[in-house]
């Protein structure tokens, strides 16, 4: 499938991937708001997260339509926006589509158990314990980018390549072409 253009950019996977770091970048290359999901968790789903209890479907929904409707709201005011969410599931996915009513891009931050587990070892989230990657994991259904419309990128390349990649994937957006 060939990307189809968008105004919301989400940077994907799953936790430690290093989401909120690529997102922040793409979105300083843009010079678009960057929101990060976490943000937008209600305060049950961060207590569940905080004391090592994986969320269910019932607790995403309404976070991701929070999301969804946020990324849309700010691709209106600055003609596109960039999140991190880990959008771990198809269904998610397709669920902020159809929640932001518009296509987005996933930029999807792919990664082994082993190297995600020796980043989340190394740094102190503030509700995410290492003891839920192993949920993760097995919650990620990977994006195809045959059906999605999804751009998968190493965990392992450096911030600065993964950003590159995803701006050059972004040209149909105005504000790319203004420094360009």
């Amino acid at each position: 499938m060939t990307l189809v253009p968008a105004r919301i950019i989400i940077v994907m996977g799953v936790s430690s991937s290093g989401k909120s770091t690529v997102g922040q970048s793409i979105a300083r290359r843009l010079h678009v708001p960057f929101l990060d999901g976490d943000g937008y968790h209600p305060p049950a789903n961060v207590e569940k997260m905080r004391s090592g209890i994986p969320l269910v479907d019932e607790d995403r929904w309404p976070w991701l339509e929070s999301l969804a409707t946020a990324l849309h709201e700010a691709a209106d005011r600055k003609n596109a926006a960039v999140g991190a969410c880990s959008a771990l599931r198809r269904a998610y996915r397709d669920y902020l589509v159809e929640k932001a009513g518009e296509p987005i891009l996933f930029v999807y931050l792919q990664g082994n158990r082993e190297v995600i587990g020796e980043r989340i070892a190394r740094r102190k989230h503030e509700y995410m314990p290492a003891s839920l990657l192993d949920s993760q994991f097995a919650t990620l259904e990977v994006p195809d980018p045959a059906s999605e419309n999804a751009l998968i990128v190493p965990v392992t390349d450096s911030v600065e390549k993964i950003t590159v990649t995803a701006v050059k994937a972004l040209d149909h957006l105005k504000s790319f072409k203004r420094w360009q």
